[in-house]
C-alpha cells in the first residue's frame, strides 16, 4: 500500500511529530519577539541610553549566548526535552513581561536577560531533539526545515512592527509588540506541554565539563574556530545596522523593516533546496560558501547609499544562510549521542565566551566612525573564510553522530 501523499511529505522533510510540536512553539515565541527585536536599538535610544548603553546591550545578548548553551544543554539531557523546552519559554514570557512594564533602559536589560535566556538555553535542546529523531542522512533537511520556520515571522513580522511604530510612535509600537510576545509565549508554553511526547532517548553519561570537550571531534573544533572569526564579522556592526540605516543613512522604520523582511526571505526559500543538497554530497562548500557573505554583506552595506543598493546588500545578508543547515547537521554529526545536548551547548559556550565582546569593539569604532564598524567585520570575515577553507573537513561522505563515541 503506497504512503498517503501527507506521510511522504512528512518522511521527506523529517517531520517527526515532536518536531512539528518544537516547530509550533517556535514560531509562536518568533512570531512575538520579531515584531520589535530589530528596533531595540532605537527603543534603548528613546529610554535614554546612548551608544554605549546599545554597545552593552549587544554584548549582554552576545554574553547570554555564550554562557547558557552549556546549562541548556545540561537541562535538556537531564530534565528531558519537553521539561526544558517549557521551562526556557516561561522564561520569555518573564522577560516580555520586564519590557512590557519597564520604563528605563536599566529595566530592559534586566528584561532581556530573561528574554534572551530562552533561545540560548533551547538552542542544545533544538540541536537534541532533531538529533534523536532523524537520521545523519536527514539532519540537513530537518535543520533547514527548522530554519526555514523560524525565519517565517522575521519575514513577516518586522514590515508589521514598523508599521505599529509609524502608527503608535516608537514608545506605542513596542509596548504593542512586547504585549503580543506575552500572549504568544504562554501560546507557546500550552502548545509544548500538551502536544510534546517525551520519548526514550540515549542513556544520559555523567561527564565533567572537560571531559565533555575532551571527547568533542577534533573535525569539530577546526569548524569552531572558523565559526568564531566569523561571528565577530558578524558581531562588530550587528547592532548598529539599525542605528546605520536610520541615522547615518536616513531611512525610514517601515523602510528598514521591509529589508529585514527582504532579507530573510531569501533565507527561507534557499534552506531546503541546498540543505537537501548538502546531505547528499560534501557539507564543506556550504559552509564556506556562508563564511564569504559573512565578510561581504557588512562591506557592500557600508559602501551603498540609496534603497536599491540597501536591497542588494540584505539580499546578501539572507544569502548568508546557504550552509547554515549543513553547519548545524555537521555539529550533530560530530557530537556523540549520549552527550548530545551538553556537546552542543559546550561548542556554542565556547563561540559565544570567545564573540561576546564583539558589540563592544563595535561601539568603540562607531564612536571614532559609523563606517569602522562594517570596515573591520569585513576584515575578520576574510580571515575566517581562509581559515576554514584550509582546516575545515573536507568529506564527501556524511558520517553519523552515532559512530563517535565519548572518548
Amino acid at each position: 500500500m503506497r504512503p498517503r501523499p501527507w506521510a511522504r511529505v512528512r518522511d521527506s522533510l523529517g517531520l517527526e511529530r515532536n518536531i512539528i510540536v518544537m516547530l509550533l512553539a517556535l514560531l509562536a515565541l518568533g512570531a512575538g519577539e520579531e515584531l520589535w527585536s530589530r528596533f531595540a536599538p532605537k527603543y534603548l535610544e528613546l529610554l535614554g541610553g546612548g551608544v554605549w548603553v546599545v554597545a552593552a546591550y549587544g554584548t549582554l545578548k552576545d554574553l547570554l549566548d555564550a554562557v547558557l548553551p552549556y546549562p541548556g544543554g545540561w537541562l535538556s539531557d537531564h530534565l528531558g526535552r519537553r521539561r526544558a523546552l517549557a521551562t526556557f519559554a516561561l522564561s520569555a514570557t518573564i522577560g516580555y513581561v520586564i519590557y512590557l512594564f519597564g520604563q528605563s533602559w536599566q529595566w530592559f536589560l534586566v528584561g532581556t536577560c530573561f528574554a534572551v535566556a530562552w533561545s540560548s538555553l533551547a538552542l542544545p535542546a533544538i540541536f537534541a531533539v532533531i538529533g534523536d529523531h532523524l537520521p545523519a542522512r536527514k539532519r540537513g533537511t530537518g535543520f533547514s526545515v527548522q530554519s526555514f520556520w523560524k525565519r517565517v515571522p522575521i519575514v513577516i513580522a518586522p514590515p508589521i512592527g514598523g508599521a505599529l511604530i509609524a502608527a503608535f510612535g516608537l514608545a506605542g509600537g513596542m509596548r504593542i509588540g512586547f504585549a503580543v510576545s506575552i500572549l504568544l509565549a504562554v501560546v507557546a508554553v500550552i502548545i509544548i506541554r500538551h502536544f510534546y511526547t517525551e520519548t526514550a532517548g540515549p542513556a544520559v553519561v555523567p561527564l565533567r565539563f572537560g571531559e565533555v570537550w575532551r571527547g568533542l571531534d577534533r573535525r569539530l573544533k577546526r569548524l569552531l574556530i572558523a565559526d568564531v572569526l566569523a561571528r565577530w564579522a558578524e558581531g562588530i556592526p550587528k547592532v548598529f545596522i539599525v542605528l546605520y540605516v536610520l541615522d547615518v543613512l536616513r531611512r525610514e522604520p517601515a523602510e528598514f523593516g521591509w529589508l529585514v523582511s527582504l532579507q530573510m526571505f531569501i533565507a527561507t526559500v534557499i534552506y531546503l533546496p541546498l540543505a537537501r543538497f548538502a546531505d547528499r554530497i560534501n557539507r564543506k562548500p556550504f559552509v564556506l560558501a556562508t563564511f564569504v557573505l559573512f565578510a561581504v554583506f557588512p562591506l557592500v552595506l557600508v559602501l551603498v547609499k540609496g534603497l536599491i543598493g540597501l536591497a542588494v546588500a540584505f539580499i546578501l545578508a539572507g544569502l548568508r544562510e546557504v550552509g547554515e543547515p549543513a553547519r548545524k547537521a555537521l555539529i550533530v554529526d560530530l557530537c556523540p549521542p549520549a552527550a548530545r545536548g551538553r556537546s552542543v551547548g559546550l561548542y556554542y559556550v565556547a563561540r559565544g565566551l570567545t564573540v561576546f565582546p564583539a558589540s563592544f569593539a563595535g561601539g568603540w569604532l562607531w564612536a571614532i566612525d559609523p563606517s569602522y564598524p562594517f570596515y573591520a567585520a569585513f576584515a575578520i570575515g576574510i580571515v575566517a573564510v581562509v581559515a576554514y577553507a584550509i582546516w575545515g573537513a573536507d568529506d564527501g561522505a556524511i558520517r553519523s553522530a552515532e559512530s563517535f563515541a565519548v572518548q
